[in-house]
């Protein structure tokens, strides 16, 4: 199953101030959400790190086509199945229409769990906004690279076929086997507590306690739709409905009541 996300967004720079920008790629981390670094091993190599909800993520990517001023194209060669392009366009006036088209492939429990809520999506749509802002804020680009990658290869929008190379090697994704199990215990968990909450109409069972190491227990009669924030990422807090918390020496309920 892949997912496609588009979106787009209006800079109040010069498209040559946008894209220069766009091409420094070692300052995403400035305004992306999750993304820890991005290093440039060639012209046409990048190597990105990134943790979302207590997953470390790892993959290369290779672009496929660049073009100053109007296109930078990418595939996924290992690590994380993604592939897309951003396209900028001069609408006039001193502004740039900056678009995004990424298709990728969820791999493992969090990551489809976080497909369904629309996790990556919301987390695009914030990029390309603190992109804007970022590159507002300064008003001019704080590099640029001019040169071209594969320039004439009409390459188009790149799919998840163009990053084929990159399935089934999710060993090299430096995923912590821990951190995964935490997250998806703790959002499933969180999931239990708000459906019991919906089910019932109040917000007198439900208790909500933050532990370094949990093992979660979900309720067996409630769905399990882990909770986001408003940033739309996955939170990693232990809510569990009342009564399924661990108790004290002492035998109160360690939970606060919301």
């Amino acid at each position: 199953m892949t997912t496609k996300v588009e979106k787009s967004v209006l800079v109040n720079v010069p498209v040559a101030v946008a894209y220069n920008q766009w091409t420094q790629f070692e300052d995403f981390p400035q305004f992306m959400g999750g993304v820890k670094s991005v290093t440039q091993l060639s012209d046409d190599r990048l190597q990105w790190v990134a943790e979302i909800a207590g997953v470390k993520r790892q993959w290369e990517a290779r672009i496929l086509e660049q073009v100053p001023d109007r296109k930078v194209a990418w595939a996924a060669t290992e690590g994380a199945t993604n592939a897309g392009a951003v396209t900028f366009e001069d609408v006039g006036g001193g502004q740039t229409s900056v678009h995004l088209s990424l298709e990728y492939e969820p791999e493992g429990l969090v990551e489809k769990v976080g497909d369904k809520l629309n996790v990556v999506e919301n987390q695009a749509e914030k990029d390309l906004e603190r992109f804007k802002a970022f590159i507002e804020a300064e008003g001019y680009a704080t590099g640029a690279w001019r040169g071209s990658v594969g320039e004439g290869a009409a390459v188009g929008t790149p799919g998840v076929q163009d990053a084929a190379a990159s399935r089934g090697d999710s060993g090299k994704a430096g995923v912590s086997a821990k951190a995964v199990a935490a997250g998806v215990g703790l959002a499933a968990a969180g999931a239990a507590a708000a459906a019991a909450t919906r089910k019932s109409g109040s917000t007198d069972d439900v208790v909500v306690t933050e532990y370094d190491d949990v093992t979660p227990v979900v309720a067996p009669d409630v769905g399990v739709t882990p909770v986001v924030d408003e940033d739309g990422e996955v939170v990693v807090t232990d809510v569990r409905p009342a009564g399924t918390l661990p108790a004290t020496e002492d035998g109160t309920d360690p939970g606060t009541r919301i």
